[in-house]
Parts: C-alpha cells; structure tokens; sequence
C-alpha cells in the first residue's frame, strides 16, 4: 500500500494545486524519500503545457511543513552522507524556483527549517494571520544551519541583517512581522487563505525589491560596509557562544560567501558546512535533546492512569512564584485562576505579574490588545475560598513552614471537591510531611517549579509514597499545558535538581573562601557553558535560600559535599540576600556602574567589599580547567548518585533536568551524556586525583566505579 505525500489537482482556470499531506502523521516533515515523488509531479508540471501557474499547500488543518525530519541525520556515517542530503534539498528546491510558471506557497499552520526554505524556492508566499501561523529557521538550535538554499535565499529576499537575525537565533516571527520583514507578500484570514494565494499566481510572478532602511543600505551594499556587518555578527555570537556551539559562526561563513563569490558558490559552502555540522558532538547532543523532549510529549499516561481534565485552577499565595505560576497557568494553558491570599496586596502583586509581562508583549506586538484582556480576564483573587468549590487542582505556593502547609491541605480537603489534587511547589519540604494527617493523601504531589516561573523550563513533578497515578498523570499533564517539561523525581532532600547544584555551588563558594575572584570564577564556568556562573547564580537566587537549603541536605542525605561553608554566616548578618535586597556578590541599584550614554546598568561589577568581609584577598591563582572542573565533577557524581538511588528514572530524565533546570550546558547534553562523552573511566581517575588532594567529598560513588571498571556507559 503505497500512499503519496503529494498530489496535484488542476483547476479549470489553469491554477494547480499541490498538496503535501504525509500519511499516518500529525504534521508535515520532509524527508529525503520524498526527493523522487516531488521531482515526478514537478516533471508533470512541466509537461502540462495548459497550467498557467502553481499554489503548494499543505493537507494538514494546522501545519504547512513544521521542518525536515531530523531522524534521518543519525542515520548518516559520515559528512559526506549528511552533504549529499543537504544537496539533494538544494537541487528538488531549485527545481520549484526554475519553473515558467509563477509558485505560490499558501502557508497556514508552523513553516519552519525545511518548510521555509521551500516557501523561499517558491516565487510568492500568502500566510494566514491565524495564531498557530509562524515561521522561522531554528536549525541553529540544533547545532546545525538552514540546509536547502536557506541561507542564499534568505538574505535576497529580505536583506543580510535580518536574515542573520532569525538564522542566529532561532527566532520565529508571527505573521504580521513576517509581512514586515518581506517574508511574505500577503497576510490574510485562513478562510481566503487559498483564494489569495491563486488570485496572486494569476498576477504572474511577484516581484520583490529588497526593503532595507539607511544603516541596511550603508552596510549591505558595500564591500567595506559588509565587513562592518560581519564583524559585528562575529563579535555578538562570540559573547553568547562562547566559541562552544559551531553553527552560528558557520551561518555567518556561508552567508558572507554568497554574498561575495555569488549564489553557486554559496550553496556549495551550504551543503558542505550542513555536511560538516551534522557530525559534530554538540549538534549530536542537542538533536539527542530535541528527540527527548518530543519522545516526552507523547508520555501522556502514568504508570496505565489517564490524567483527568483540568478546567479550573486555583494558587494558594500571591508571592513571585504565585504570581508567575498564575501567568502561565492564565496565558499558557488557558485556564481560569484564582489567587488566594490572606492580604489583598498579595493578590494586587500576583495580578500586576501578569498584566505588566502581557503589557510588554503587546508593547512588542506579539499580542493584541484583545488577547491581553481576554487573559486578564482568566485571573480572579479571592481573601477567603470562595469559588474554590469548582478547582480542579490546587498549586500551594506559600512560605517553607510546615504547620502552615498542613493548614493548607485541611482547607483545601474542606474547600474543594474529593477529586481535588493539591500540588506542592516546596523547594525544600519532603512531600511525605507534607501529606502526614491528610484525608486524601492519594491526591498529594509536589509540582516544583523554577524562578522566575515565566521563563524556566522545568518542573519538578514529586509523588510521595501514597500518591495516586492518575494524581501524578493530571499533574504532568497540567505542567505540559503550562508550556513545561515535566520530570518525575523522588521524594527526598533537595529532590534532583538541588541536590546536584547544591555540591556544585558549594564548591564554588569554598573556591572564593581561597581567595580565586568572583568574576574569574564565574567566567570560567561561562566558558565551560552554564548561562551565568555560580556566584551571580547565587545572587539570583538568594544567598539566604542558599543557606538554607544545604544544611537539609546534609542532615537527610549526610555527605561532605552537602557542607556549606561556614564563613557565609557572615553574609548573612550582613544581610546580604543577593539582586533581591540589591546587596550581594555584586554591586546592584544604585551602587551598579551605569552605560553613560543610556543611564542603564551597565557590565555587572563585583562587589569589593565581600572579600573584606569573608577575610580574603582576592588572587586568581589556579587554572580556569581546574576552577570548572572542581566544580562540575561534584555535579556529575551527585547526578550519578541521584539516578542510583531513583531520584530520576532514567538517564534521560537527567538530562533534561540539569538543563532545564539550571542550564547545564545543552551542547554536552546533560550530564549523563557528558560524562559518556569524557568516559566513566577517566571521570573516576579525575575525582580520584581531587579526593586525594581535597578531601572525601570527591570520593567516586559505587555505580561510578562499577561502571568504569566494566567499561559501561549510561545511553
């Protein structure tokens, strides 16, 4: 039974109309056994002398082409294998872009990667201004770049500036922006979506004249301006990369020469550079991080229980994490809130979070003034617990106090109905106690999510001992819906993600005690790959939560790692909490050196005045490898540990949580794929060097060196 993916339908007015439907999937991908299929109906195309002009459309209610199939990378071998991919895309497309007839792509639905380059191949391209509609080439995001002409295509239709902006980031833009951009030729309803798009292959081909303001012309038209352009790209990649993820700096390679040398030679550094990206281990790791968390999406069932429907939400404090919790609840999963708080400033602060971060997208114009009422609108506050009679699910974002927890679920148990689940977002606090003396102990669970809850990827989703599946279900579920990647740990100190960072910012604290700068410290594990290093991490999070957490770790799982060093006592009394009281490692608020020109913060700057309090004098004297490495394999030994005792259940798991969670660095792929790829045995020698110099706390654990000696690795 062989079904086609693309079928041609001619119209009596000499319209065709290709439609890309791929069987048996959701979405439409391209994959490279399409080639044949796509040649044979362009070569009826040509033959079909009648047809005045061609409309490609996609068969799919929601989607246009959402990117290549990337499985079929990880079955190339060798650069060459992955270059001749790149080069088949190149030659189907420009067979589309060299046909008489005008192409017109009527785009409705997700057109990204390989759906864009072939909406570029086409001569004209309608979108629908519907909210599902996006395009935009993310292959950047792992680790590889636009492989079918892309990156020739691109910087003809809307300048070399622009181009470079959405290649580098990843970025997509909505339909609107698309239009601003000369993305696309026209922006309609769904409903005439299709009309438009025949109407405009009647006009013949469109013609295109690059829209490009002063600075574009001054920089995109001469030789020397260009270099400027370059230039300044190279250095702005370089700040964020670090020099860790190839592919940016090879975007701008492949661009630059295409612009230079002409098309032909652009689309042969292309499929060569593509060739190239395709083998290396940071794009390997971040493909094996993309197969994650679709393979994650899929997962709706627990342990055989379905989740049950969630149509109403409530949250218990209208704190930060109230607050943000409440946003993506309201704006994300699209369900009513209500904010319960014993004082009505609490539930005023928790309703500005989300008004003032929906004002800054429509300030960007990413949403209309519409849609941030109709978001608005989701959220409702409440002083006692009325209209908790209908709540689905209950997030409980209070202060870490116990007694005050178990108030809490008696209310809820009395307020709400018995199908109820109370979800916990504690960062400290076994869940376990938290259920002691509960009516409905099976409706119990953690959901532990991370500052600030807009922007963080991750939550935490913990059962304890007598929670129910289809608890744990309902709240993985809800947790996707909130636009999260939720991982199931276990019920135990600092659940996985603490527990692996707290050894981590231990280390980095003792490293500071001996004198190593602030500034040096952080910018080596910037190097490594972290987003911020561990000390402005403190900062962020507060020194006093800090503080606070080590010492339950160390008494629940004992361990020398877990010893937080003493002299912090004295930050505390100086009450030092970090950027929320604006007194920490670094200088904030006033103190903080500002850009001359903006009046801004400038470059954060490193508050002197902490050394003389910890009795130090600051001298980098060890090597940056030694500064990450002190750091890091405290980690990865603690991650090993975790998974050992079933914090997590899998590798995988792991992985994303040290990603999502604290930013490991994504192109190493979470720790248990890092420490496949330093292999186990050398890792044991490593930690082993530091125990002897340093003390126990880098001691291997069992599972470690019973992997190491049998040669095993974790994927």
């Amino acid at each position: 039974m062989n079904e086609h993916t693309f079928s041609l339908d001619i119209r009596k007015d000499g319209i065709g109309i290709l439609t890309m439907d791929v069987p048996g999937e959701s979405m439409n991908t391209l994959k490279a056994a399409f080639a044949d299929e796509i040649r044979a109906v362009l070569a009826q195309v040509r033959a079909n002398k009648d047809l005045i002009g061609l409309v490609i459309v996609s068969g799919k209610p929601d989607s246009f082409i959402a990117g290549a199939d990337i499985s079929m990378l990880d079955a190339c071998t060798s650069a060459q294998d992955a270059q001749i991919l790149s080069r088949e895309g190149q030659e189907v497309f420009a067979e589309i872009e060299q046909l008489d007839i005008p192409v017109i792509a009527a785009i409705h639905g997700p057109c990204l990667g390989g759906g864009l380059e072939l909406a570029l191949a086409c001569h004209g391209r309608v979108a629908s201004d519907h909210g599902k509609t996006v395009l935009g080439v993310p292959e950047v995001q792992l680790g590889l770049l636009p492989g079918s002409g892309g990156t020739q295509r691109l910087p003809r239709l809307i300048g070399v500036a622009k181009a470079l902006d959405l290649m580098l980031t990843g970025k997509q833009v909505r339909p609107k922006q698309a239009g601003k951009l000369g993305l696309v030729d026209e922006v309609v309803p769904p409903s005439i979506l299709l009309d438009a798009a025949i109407k405009l292959a009647h006009k013949g081909k469109p013609r295109h004249s690059l829209k490009r303001d002063l600075q574009g012309k001054l920089l995109e038209t001469s030789g020397v301006g260009r270099k400027v352009l370059f230039d300044q790209a190279r250095k702005g990649v370089m700040a964020k990369t670090r020099g860790n993820y190839p592919a940016p700096e090879r975007i701008l390679d492949v661009v630059r020469i295409g612009m230079e040398e002409g098309i032909q030679a652009g689309l042969a550094a292309e499929s060569r550079h593509f060739g190239e990206l395709v083998m290396t281990a940071e794009s390997a790791a971040l493909r094996s991080l993309f197969f994650a968390t679709t393979q994650m999406k899929k997962e709706v069932s627990y342990q055989g229980a379905e989740p049950r429907k969630v149509s109403h939400v409530a949250v218990l404090g209208g704190g930060l994490m109230g607050g943000g919790i409440a946003y993506v609840t309201a704006t994300k999963a699209g369900v009513p809130v209500r904010i319960k708080d014993v004082a009505s400033a609490g539930i005023g602060n928790a309703m500005r979070y989300s008004h003032d971060l929906l004002a800054k997208r429509l300030k960007r114009r990413q949403i209309l003034r519409s849609e941030l009422e109709k978001q608005m609108s989701r959220l409702t506050g409440t002083l006692d617990y009325s209209g908790f009679h209908r709540v689905d699910l209950v997030v409980e974002a209070v202060f870490e106090d116990i007694n005050l927890k178990h108030q809490m679920v008696q209310d809820v148990e009395r307020e709400c109905g018995e199908h109820t689940v109370f979800a916990s977002n504690t960062s400290s606090l076994p869940i376990h106690q938290i259920a002691q003396g509960a009516a409905r102990p099976d409706k119990i669970v953690g959901l532990h999510y991370f500052s600030p809850v807009d922007k963080m990827p991750l939550a935490e989703v913990i059962p304890h001992a007598g929670t129910s599946a289809e608890t744990v279900a309902t709240t993985l579920a809800f947790a996707r819906a909130q636009g999260k990647t939720p991982i199931v740990v276990k019920d135990e100190a600092g659940f996985y993600v603490n527990r692996i960072l707290a050894p981590y910012m231990n280390e980095a604290a003792r490293l500071v005690l001996e004198g190593e700068p602030v500034e040096v410290l952080d910018g080596a594990l910037q190097d490594f790959g972290f987003p911020v290093g561990p000390i402005t991490l403190l900062d962020e999070v507060g020194i006093d939560v800090g503080a606070k957490i080590s010492p339950i770790l160390e008494q629940e799982l004992g361990g020398e790692q877990f010893q937080a060093p003493k002299a912090f006592d004295k930050l505390l009394q100086d009450d030092r909490k970090g950027r929320k009281n604006g007194k920490g490692f670094y200088l904030y608020g006033k103190a903080a050196p500002r850009n001359r020109l903006t009046g801004k913060e400038g470059k954060k700057t490193v508050d002197e005045s902490v050394y003389a309090l910890l009795g130090v004098k600051p001298q980098a004297r060890l090597a940056k490898r030694e500064l990450v490495e002190r750091c890091v394999l405290l980690m990865l030994n603690e991650a090993a540990m975790a998974l050992d005792g079933g914090v997590v259940a899998s590798a995988r798991d792991g992985d994303i949580g040290a990603i999502f969670g604290i930013g490991f660095p994504p192109f190493l792929g979470g720790p248990f794929r890092y420490m496949d790829r330093l292999g186990i045995g050398e890792l044991v020698a490593r930690l082993e060097h530091y125990q002897q110099r340093l003390g126990e706390r880098y001691a291997p654990c069992a599972r470690l060196k019973a992997m190491a000696a049998e040669g095993l690795s974790f994927y």
